[in-house]
């Protein structure tokens, strides 16, 4: 499986989180549909988009959901628990490094976003450091949902969340990283959780053939190709 990353036909770096907004009607639709390991039996419809510009790349979310609860508010809170969805980007090919970022982001537009070493990297020893929060504000953000959510909402609920990630951020944290432009290739997975709900689920976009939920699985990481 693979995506392609249509070239948007307007500037990205002011997120809405209007799945409808004009500029979407360029991207291809992702469903996150694969539910692989034991859960609640929640599993709430979830897609995505991406696009990229000269500066950055976007992605959008949409979810229906039910059991929606966010607690996270700050830069780095453990996100994964809340209703959440997740894109685990790496700026390389399929056959380079798989050095990626972790972009995690509660229902309510709070981020988690990690460095995450390379495998040759974790065999070195390196961990996955948060990223500097000065560094992390380029990352740009917005939610249907605001302000911490609690109790949770247990009516059927869309949510969306968008963000834009400029390219000057992947430059700060992957060495000789060049824009990418039609042709270039990436790759990646994306996923949907809420650890911590009433209603705990973890599904995926690409499969990830393991026994027990585990997101960061760079084997697993499919083409994410430019366009």
């Amino acid at each position: 499986m693979d995506y392609t990353i249509h070239r948007a036909e307007e500037p990205l770096d002011t997120p809405t989180a209007e799945w409808d907004a004009n500029r979407w009607r360029a991207a291809d639709t992702l469903d996150l549909a694969v539910w692989r390991w034991p859960d609640s039996g929640h599993h709430p419809r979830t897609q995505a988009r991406v696009l990229w510009d000269d500066h950055g790349v976007a992605a959008i979310f949409r979810v229906q959901d039910r059991w929606v609860r966010a607690l996270a508010r700050n830069f780095g809170d453990p996100v994964s628990q809340d209703s959440c969805v997740e894109f685990f980007l790496s700026p390389y090919s399929m056959i380079a490094t798989d050095a990626y970022f972790n972009f995690e982001l509660s229902c309510n537009g709070t981020l988690l976003l990690r460095r995450c070493s390379s495998t040759t990297e974790r065999g070195w020893g390196r961990r996955n450091p948060l990223l500097a929060e000065t560094d992390a504000r380029l990352v740009r953000i917005a939610s249907t949902l605001s302000g911490v959510v609690d109790p949770e909402i247990d009516q059927p609920v869309t949510w969306c969340v968008e963000f834009y990630a400029p390219y000057e951020l992947f430059g700060r944290y992957f060495v000789d990283l060049p824009p990418p432009a039609a042709g270039t290739e990436w790759k990646g997975n994306l996923y949907k959780c809420g650890g911590a709900t009433s209603h705990p689920h973890w599904g995926t976009w690409a499969p990830i053939e393991l026994d027990k939920p585990a997101f960061h699985s760079p084997t697993f990481f499919q083409p994410l190709r430019f366009a």
